[in-house]
């Protein structure tokens, strides 16, 4: 990807995004594709503590609850990842391990994103050299809103780099503070083209986080990489989506847009931790014909 494509990426329709929305919200699912879409999107959840108060104790609790989610609800699927900051890796690492759980880490001065190479790449190596299987980093917004987009470009492939090939890169775009959707595809444009494994809405430390628009908006730049190179690029919307009835018109604009190749959590995630339990309620309901009280369910 040369410069002048960083200028040149399609201009985004939002009243037909607007109104492609409108008609997925609108969908009845029925009991038994809802019941599929349920246990889909407990394997797409990367439970997630990134707060100033982490312990160890927290983290141990958060590696427990991916692969257990309900005891008594049998036959349920693990999460798809636990993300954590560095120092916790390899405290997960070893929580999780024979269980199939990735370990994800955000690096790279998470979540803001301000400061040196140097120290981004340390951040990158104590992930990686920690056991992480996903590195989650954050772009530089204030060089993208400079216009400076080799450098956001070039970032990108040096954190990629870091990783190593068998580490996947998430890139966080931080979409509540690009302004346009028409950023948000450029941006999605720039992280694919530099290496990204997976683009990613947001950090969850910022409002607006993830909405079903610029979702849209990032699932069709996929599609059309996709397209273009035959590479799959994943998607994680994160922070926002709490009800499982999002989540299911999430899966469905996924469907829709990508195809079933992209409806597991190889190529899609949820960076939602509050949305576990919405799900495991809604599932109990399902089998059960009543809801549960909340006070059933782990608030980790």
């Amino acid at each position: 990807m040369n410069y002048i494509d960083f200028l040149n990426t399609p201009r985004i329709d939002q009243v037909g995004i607007e109104d492609r929305i409108s008609r997925i919200t609108a969908r009845s699912i029925k009991k038994e594709a809802k019941m599929q879409g349920l246990y889909k999107i407990l394997q797409m959840i990367d439970l997630t503590t990134l707060e100033g108060a982490d312990t160890e104790d927290k983290v141990k609790q958060l590696c427990f609850k991916a692969h257990h989610l309900h005891d008594e609800i049998p036959g349920l699927p693990t999460t798809a990842a636990v993300c954590v900051y560095p120092n916790f890796v390899q405290l997960a690492v070893n929580e999780l391990k024979g269980t199939g759980v990735k370990v994800a880490s955000v690096a790279t001065a998470f979540p803001s994103g301000q400061s040196s190479a140097a120290v981004k790449i340390l951040d990158v190596k104590m992930a990686v050299d920690n056991g992480a299987d996903e590195v989650d980093m954050v772009i530089s917004r204030g060089k993208f809103h400079s216009g400076e987009y080799r450098f956001v470009f070039d970032e990108i492939a040096m954190i990629k780099e870091a990783c190593g090939k068998n580490v996947r890169l998430k890139v966080i775009l931080e979409t509540g503070e690009l302004g346009t959707l028409d950023k948000v595809r450029q941006a999605s444009d720039i992280a694919m083209h530099a290496g990204a494994d997976f683009i990613k809405t947001s950090t969850g430390k910022i409002k607006p986080a993830a909405t079903l628009p610029v979702t849209l908006v990032m699932l069709e730049a996929i599609r059309d990489y996709y397209c273009k190179t035959g590479i799959m690029i994943g998607m994680k919307p994160a922070g926002g989506i709490s009800s499982a009835k999002l989540a299911l018109q999430y899966l469905l604009m996924v469907k829709e847009t990508l195809g079933g190749q992209w409806l597991s959590n190889t190529y899609f995630r949820f960076g939602a931790s509050s949305l576990a339990n919405d799900v495991l309620l809604q599932i109990a309901k399902q089998k059960t014909g009543i809801y549960q009280s909340n006070d059933y369910f782990s608030k980790v």
